[in-house]
């Protein structure tokens, strides 16, 4: 079922429960593709998400960095999934089309609800409760610890025109075919269990660069 899967993403997705097939990012139909690093100041790859980033916090989207695109990268998207959700797919927490290459950084805060985009032409995507931005991860107490699978893709010139406000099914259609290169970050987060939080460190990419 995997065997599509490049080893630095099966290293980067060992020990996860079974739905990590589900997520985006192991996809066949988006191709094959090189490791792009990803990486967050606020919590390490496999770390627990602070409190600020979820549900029982502020509920604001975490700062991002990646480094290194491909050449070629005309643009970047992001998607954001819960591999553990109690659901038959993987809930989707953010959506963002049209990250500029060059920028390397997403601040924090910075995924919310923004119409058709920005006049740069990122554009902020439907999440599974059919809104714009950030769903904060709110996870069942006691359902154990919930892996939230930050995904960015590098894209090609010539990817599809997802619409406006895109969710996971329209994104996924405008990339296939398209992925110049992919990086996964995993943040955690659980409710009534122990779960402190890790160092923080480089991005599940880190390895492969």
């Amino acid at each position: 079922m995997l065997e599509h899967v490049p080893h630095w993403l099966g290293s980067a997705l060992k020990g996860l429960r079974a739905g990590t097939d589900k997520l985006a990012v192991a996809q066949e139909g988006l191709g094959a593709f090189e490791a792009l690093t990803l990486s967050s100041p606020a919590f390490a790859d496999g770390g627990r998400l602070p409190d600020r980033f979820t549900a029982d916090g502020a509920g604001v989207s975490p700062p991002l960095m990646w480094r290194d695109p491909p050449p070629g990268t005309a643009r970047l998207a992001l998607l954001v999934e819960d591999a553990d959700s109690p659901t038959p797919q993987p809930l989707v927490h953010a959506v963002v089309w049209d990250l500029a290459p060059e920028a390397g950084h997403l601040a924090e805060g910075a995924i919310v609800a923004d119409g058709k985009g920005d006049t740069a032409g990122r554009d902020v995507g439907r999440n599974s409760y059919y809104r714009e931005g950030w769903l904060p991860p709110d996870p069942p107490t006691g359902h154990g610890e919930h892996r939230y699978a930050f995904q960015l893709f590098a894209l090609a010139e010539g990817a599809g025109d997802p619409g406006d406000t895109p969710g996971r099914t329209a994104l996924l259609a405008a990339m296939a075919g398209k992925v110049l290169a992919a990086g996964i970050l995993i943040g955690t987060y659980s409710r009534m269990e122990e779960a402190p939080v890790g160092p923080v460190g480089a991005g599940a990419g880190a390895a492969a660069a």
